[in-house]
């Protein structure tokens, strides 16, 4: 097989077979702090019930060695008593309440109260100084895990590189997080004892998540992320692995509409063969549109396929996609040229002139082609080895038409001059005769007009032989 027929079948298959979906993990930020005060029982059932998956909750550690769950050392913004947690037993903290009247709680109690719920999963994140204390939080936390059995229930991230290197080698099989602002803090060193990192959005980008993913890091990442699809429409075309939010219901739409989706990563030159100007859209489940679109005979480098609602969309780029239909390899470009602004009739040759509402056999019949009635083509898809055409009424098969050949600019491309530049061997069969030859006169001592285009015919349809530059119609 020939590399050129390798790189049609890898085409092919990408257009119609999808390997995966690609969700992620919903964290939701403190519970739902929209909703409910932060970290506490109301905030958490929630963000549960919005589709979370896991809830984030932050540590401190009390005077007497209670590990408190609270995202300040100083309690004063959530419950409006200025107390610092390191100061204070947790029998003092305990008595303080957030304003839906619940008190502030230890992991203790968090693990006791959601141990018979197994879908109930934590984001653990320990708060430490730069100094790395208190330095008994990792002993602690793993006696309060062991005590309820949640292993496979938690996960950690943290600032704290000495927090997740104690927690490595205490409790190894738990997944281990790095959370940076910038990506100069992430380094082989930390990536030696974490199994990800949790990134802000502002930084990150396609090309981090993929050489982390390479390295066998998950990559999950943190922002606000308000309830304006703008963020999300970007965020959700990355391959992340989870996100950290304070909207965990939006989050979990989002990471539904993912999950409806099948995609292929694909890397190959294309152009589009269409008459019509395709919008260009942020992503595949919203069809935000951009203020870019795609015209007739563009190219463009596609990166992945996804299929979405019944649609196929490729991805032109980061936060662009467009609808598949009329995209072609860029090796078929010069054999579907000739197609593109030609003309198309139906003179009952073939066995059948039905039109197809997409490029596919086995889409669903919309019309008939009217016999003896020309038509331009106006556009173009090369599937599964055949040559679909476009006109007003849908899509038919090239092969159950007769093409007019057009010299004439047609959208940046003459049919005509494209059918002569292929090579013989490669031009289509399918010529309308008929029409070139009544359209055709003697005139008195001149050459017939476009004699070229007839000889060029001649060759490409029979084995005729010519003696001379001067041989004529007669020879058809």
């Amino acid at each position: 097989m020939n590399s050129r027929n390798k790189s049609l079948i890898t085409f092919v298959l990408a257009l119609s077979i999808f390997l995966f979906a690609s969700g992620f993990t919903v964290i939701g930020h403190r519970g739902d702090p929209i909703k409910a005060p932060e970290e506490t029982f109301q905030s958490f059932d929630t963000a549960f019930s919005e589709g979370a998956d896991y809830v984030e909750l932050d540590l401190h550690v009390s005077k007497d060695n209670v590990l408190v769950v609270s995202h300040d050392k100083n309690l004063e913004r959530v419950t409006g008593t200025s107390y610092i947690v390191s100061q204070h037993n947790f029998s003092e903290l305990s008595q303080l309440t957030q304003k839906n009247g619940e008190p502030i709680h230890s992991l203790d109690e968090v693990f006791a109260h959601y141990k018979n719920n197994p879908n109930a999963k934590f984001l653990v994140e320990t708060k430490k100084t730069s100094k790395g204390n208190p330095q008994n939080m990792e002993a602690l936390l793993k006696t309060c895990i062991d005590k309820y059995g949640m292993q496979k229930r938690v996960m950690f991230h943290s600032f704290s590189t000495k927090s997740l290197q104690n927690e490595a080698e205490l409790m190894p099989d738990i997944p281990r997080i790095f959370i940076a602002g910038t990506i100069k803090r992430v380094n082989f060193e930390v990536l030696s004892y974490v199994t990800g990192v949790n990134l802000s959005s502002k930084i990150i980008t396609p090309e981090i998540i993929n050489t982390l993913h390479y390295m066998g890091k998950s990559v999950y990442i943190w922002d606000e992320m308000n309830e304006s699809p703008k963020k999300w429409n970007t965020v959700i075309n990355m391959p992340i692995d989870g996100v950290v939010t304070n909207y965990p219901a939006t989050g979990n739409e989002y990471r539904n509409l993912k999950d409806q989706s099948k995609s292929e990563t694909i890397n190959q030159n294309v152009y589009y063969m269409s008459s019509k100007e395709e919008p260009i859209y942020e992503n595949p489940y919203r069809l935000i549109k951009t203020s870019k679109s795609v015209h007739p005979l563009d190219g463009f480098h596609i990166t992945n396929i996804v299929k979405f609602n019944g649609e196929e969309y490729v991805q032109l780029g980061e936060n662009k996609f467009a609808n598949a239909e009329s995209f072609n390899p860029d090796y078929e470009l010069s054999e579907l040229r000739p197609y593109f602004g030609a003309k198309a009739v139906y003179r009952d040759q073939q066995p059948n002139n039905y039109l197809y509402a997409e490029p596919k056999k086995s889409s669903k019949i919309i019309d008939w082609l009217d016999p003896n009635k020309p038509e331009q083509i106006k556009a173009v898809q090369k599937t599964s080895g055949n040559t679909w055409i476009k006109l007003s009424g849908g899509w038919i098969q090239a092969k159950y038409v007769l093409i007019q050949l057009v010299d004439e600019n047609y959208l940046g491309n003459n049919s005509q001059l494209s059918y002569h530049s292929l090579p013989v061997s490669q031009r289509f069969r399918n010529i309308d005769l008929l029409e070139y030859l009544t359209s055709w006169e003697p005139v008195a001592n001149k050459q017939l007009h476009n004699t070229t285009l007839i000889r060029d015919l001649q060759k490409s349809i029979a084995p005729f032989e010519f003696d001379n530059e001067n041989d004529s119609l007669n020879h058809i």
